[in-house]
C-alpha cells in the first residue's frame, strides 16, 4: 500500500477537518487505496504551527508555506488557507510537482481561478476541490437514482444554503466579509456549495438572473489572528470596520438540458444553522435532502399508487454508496467528519490510479464562472449567460 506524504498550508477549522480525514480513512476503507502521512503543516508563525503540527499529529511545521512546496519528500499539498492566497499556493505546488487538494471556493473569481486550472494542466499533477457536502450518501444516492431514471427527465432545481452565524450586526469581521481576501461573501463561502450541487445532480447551468444584497454594512473589527467566524460576539464600542461583500444572493438558474431553477444562500436566516438543501422534480418523481438531517433521502414517485403517495424517507446505511465503510446500520449518524473523509477516499483512489477526481480545478472554474455572472447578473439587473 502506498504512502502519501502531505504537507498542510493552514492550521484553523478546516485544517482539523481534513486532518481528521487522512487519519481515519483507511480505518473507514480497508484496504485502503493508500495512506497517508501527515509530514509537515504551516501557519503564519513559529508558535501556532508548532501548535498546529502538535494538536493535528504532524510530524513537522513551518512559518514559511515555501518550505512544504521545496520539500522533495511531500507528495500532496493541502490547501486550508483564505481564498486569497490559494493561487500563489497552486500555482506553486504544481509546478513543484505535487498533487493539491484545495479548499473550496477555488479563488475569488473566476480569472484567478483560471491560473490555477492552468498550472495544474500544464504540470500534469491530480487535482480537487473540497466541496466535501456532494459525498453525503444521501445526495450521492440522489445521483443514483437520477442516472438510474428513477424520476425521468428534470423539471426543476431548487437549492438553498441558509446560516444564521452572521446575523448579528455585533459578531465580528472575519476575513469571509472583505472582498479583497473572499472575493464574494455569501455566494463564495456558502453558495458555491449549492451551485456545486445543481451541477452535480442537474446539469450545466448557462444562464442566471441573480439579487444580492449587504444587510450589515459595518462589523466591529476582530482581535488576533484566529478567524471568529461568528461565535465569539464583540462589544457595541470597538471599532468596526466595512463590509464589502453580499450578506445574500437569490438567483434563478437555467440548464443546458431544459430545465430550471433557484438558489439562494444568506448567512443572516434567524433560526437556520446549517440549512443546505435542495429539492428537485422530475417528470417520473421528486426528491429532497437536508444537510441538517444527513441520513435522510426523500422521494416521491409518480407510479405510487394514489392513496399512499407523497415523500417517503430512505436512511442512508450499508445498501447505498459508502456504506460499505460507514456504519454497520442505517441512520446511525453521518457527520460532517464522515464526508472529509469519504472526500479524501476519492481523491486516494485517484492519486494512486489513472483517473481524475471530481469536483477538481475544471469544476472550481466553472462555478467561479457561475459565481461571477451571479454578482454580474445583480449589478446589471438582467439575465447573465455562463461562457
Amino acid at each position: 500500500m502506498k504512502t502519501l506524504n502531505v504537507g498542510m498550508i493552514g492550521a484553523g477549522f478546516m485544517a482539523k477537518a481534513h486532518s481528521l480525514a487522512y487519519t481515519g480513512m483507511p480505518m473507514y476503507f480497508w484496504p485502503a487505496p493508500a495512506k497517508f502521512n501527515k509530514l509537515m503543516i504551516a501557519d503564519v508563525t513559529d508558535e501556532l504551527a508548532k501548535d498546529a503540527a502538535d494538536r493535528l499529529g504532524f510530524e513537522k511545521y513551518t512559518s514559511n508555506w515555501m518550505d512544504i512546496i521545496e520539500d522533495p519528500d511531500i507528495d500532496v499539498v493541502d490547501i486550508v488557507t483564505p481564498n486569497n492566497s490559494h493561487a500563489e499556493i497552486a500555482i506553486a505546488a504544481a509546478k513543484a510537482g505535487k498533487h493539491i487538494i484545495s479548499e473550496k471556493p477555488l479563488a475569488r473569481d473566476a480569472a484567478e481561478s483560471k491560473t490555477m486550472l492552468d498550472a495544474v494542466k500544464e504540470n500534469n499533477v491530480k487535482h480537487m476541490v473540497a466541496f466535501n457536502y456532494r459525498r453525503t450518501p444521501a445526495v450521492s444516492l440522489a445521483k443514483k437514482i437520477i442516472e438510474e431514471g428513477k424520476i425521468g427527465k428534470i423539471l426543476n432545481f431548487r437549492g438553498t444554503y441558509l446560516q444564521d452565524w452572521s446575523a448579528d450586526p455585533n459578531s465580528p469581521l472575519s476575513w469571509r466579509f472583505n472582498k479583497e481576501l473572499a472575493g464574494s461573501g455569501a455566494l463564495g463561502d456558502i453558495g458555491t456549495h449549492v451551485i456545486d450541487f445543481a451541477r452535480y445532480l442537474v446539469g450545466e447551468i448557462n444562464e442566471v438572473m441573480a439579487t444580492a444584497k449587504t444587510w450589515i454594512p459595518e462589523r466591529p473589527k476582530q482581535e488576533g489572528g484566529v478567524d471568529k467566524l461568528g461565535t465569539v460576539k464583540s462589544g457595541a464600542n470597538v471599532p468596526k470596520g466595512k463590509v464589502d461583500v453580499d450578506d445574500e444572493i437569490m438567483t434563478m438558474i437555467r440548464f443546458d438540458n431544459g430545465a430550471v431553477g433557484s438558489i439562494e444562500a444568506t448567512r443572516n436566516a434567524w433560526g437556520r444553522n446549517n440549512f443546505l438543501t435542495f429539492e428537485i422534480h422530475g417528470e417520473e418523481g421528486s426528491l429532497y435532502f437536508n444537510y441538517e438531517r444527513r441520513d435522510e433521502l426523500q422521494v416521491c414517485f409518480k407510479n405510487d399508487s394514489d392513496d399512499e403517495r407523497g415523500f417517503k424517507t430512505i436512511y442512508t446505511g450499508p445498501p447505498h454508496p459508502y456504506g460499505e465503510g460507514l456504519w454497520p446500520i442505517p441512520a446511525l449518524g453521518i457527520g460532517y467528519g464522515d464526508t472529509k473523509i469519504i472526500e479524501i477516499y476519492d481523491f486516494a483512489k485517484a492519486l494512486v490510479g489513472n483517473g481524475q477526481v471530481s469536483p477538481n480545478f475544471e469544476d472550481g472554474y466553472q462555478i467561479a464562472l457561475i459565481s461571477d455572472a451571479i454578482l454580474k447578473s445583480s449589478e446589471e439587473d438582467k439575465w447573465i449567460k455562463i461562457k
